[in-house]
């Protein structure tokens, strides 16, 4: 009788020991639930939405938000036939579209090929009559959608999750924005998960940002979503001047003295053959001048701001029509001719070009 009363205290004793440490280890794993990532809350959608599809990088060739084509994808522009492969291909694309300035730009998708929606679903897509039925299921140009393209995460990311159903525990990492979309669209109420900290975000402009929980995650996607122009428009040409500066215009435009009018247009009109033979220098000190044979026109040039919203304004008040703020398009050096690209909003048109080496 002793005998069983001594094991019945050990088995007692045993169980409080088991019990002590599932409490204790529960404990750890959950953590304060405020700090946990619950399905549905703020920060998961707002975590959703930036690891979303953006259907925009591609839409030089598909002119579709809502949706990006599966590399590789074969495609016809201008009638030369290109298998695009990967993302640095679509500036072959461009290269094409912008050989010519007079010239009507074609492209055509060889189908079948594969569509990637906005939640990382995808779809086989055999002909144009079908492309064109989820073609009209997306929102036109600059239409607000749900995918936020102003800010990245840094992957990897590890969270480790514990099931409250089956007790499991288990750590994974993410390494992708299609993995953390999908991570966050399978969140439910049985799984508590704890996220690994530091986290980095990586805003529009490339500054970094390192957070430590939840709360600063969320204020700081929260914060940036509409920090930037996501660029949802069909204009592949307006971003030719992402890493464009005022000192890079600067040196680039004073280091010759030979540049000409190569294309002009304002109000529907050209005007570049008005302007044949003119040379025009510009200098450090803001100034400038046109020169011919026989006559030389004095004025004034500055810019200010940066990448793709820097303002040129130019001054000759003897050729009045150069005379405007002119937003800067693009610079180019294509082996010795460089190419200074100002645009206006109406779609009038100036540009430089030089052969000198500077």
């Amino acid at each position: 009788m002793k005998h069983l009363t001594k094991i019945s205290i050990l088995i007692l004793a045993l169980s409080l020991v088991v019990i002590s440490c599932r409490k204790e280890e529960s404990e750890f794993i959950q953590g304060p639930q405020e700090q946990a990532l619950q399905a549905n809350s703020a920060v998961a959608n707002l975590m959703r939405r930036t690891a979303m599809n953006d259907g925009s990088d591609d839409n030089i060739v598909d002119q579709a938000n809502c949706f990006s084509l599966a590399f590789p994808f074969t495609v016809i522009v201008n009638g030369a036939e290109l298998t695009v492969n990967s993302e640095q291909d679509l500036d072959t694309v461009e290269d094409i579209l912008d050989e010519f300035d007079d010239d009507d730009d074609t492209i055509e998708i060889e189908f079948p090929i594969t569509i990637i929606l906005n939640d990382f679903s995808e779809v086989f897509i055999n002909s144009l009559d079908e492309f064109e039925d989820y073609l009209d299921e997306c929102e036109g140009e600059n239409e607000y959608d749900d995918d936020i393209e102003c800010i990245d995460i840094a992957y990897p990311i590890t969270v480790t999750i514990f099931n409250t159903n089956n007790e499991v525990i288990d750590t994974i990492t993410i390494n992708s924005d299609r993995e953390l979309y999908f991570f966050i669209d399978e969140l439910d109420d049985d799984k508590i998960v704890n996220v690994e900290f530091p986290i980095t975000l990586i805003l529009s402009d490339g500054t970094e940002i390192s957070v430590s929980n939840l709360d600063q995650l969320e204020d700081v996607i929260d914060d940036a979503e509409d920090d930037c122009d996501e660029d949802d428009d069909y204009d592949y040409n307006d971003d030719d001047c992402d890493d464009c500066s005022t000192e890079q215009l600067a040196d680039f435009i004073t280091g010759c003295n030979e540049w000409y009018v190569k294309d002009f247009e304002r109000n529907d009109m050209d005007l570049d053959e008005q302007y044949v033979g003119y040379t025009f220098t510009f200098l450090n000190d803001g100034t400038l001048t046109a020169d011919t044979n026989s006559e030389s026109f004095p004025g004034t040039w500055s810019a200010s701001g940066s990448a793709n919203a820097i303002t040129v304004t130019i001054n000759i008040p003897d050729l009045p029509d150069f005379n405007d703020d002119w937003l800067l398009h693009e610079l180019d050096q294509d082996g010795d001719e460089l190419e200074v690209d100002l645009r206006l909003p109406n779609d009038d048109e100036l540009e430089f070009r030089s052969s000198c080496n500077p």
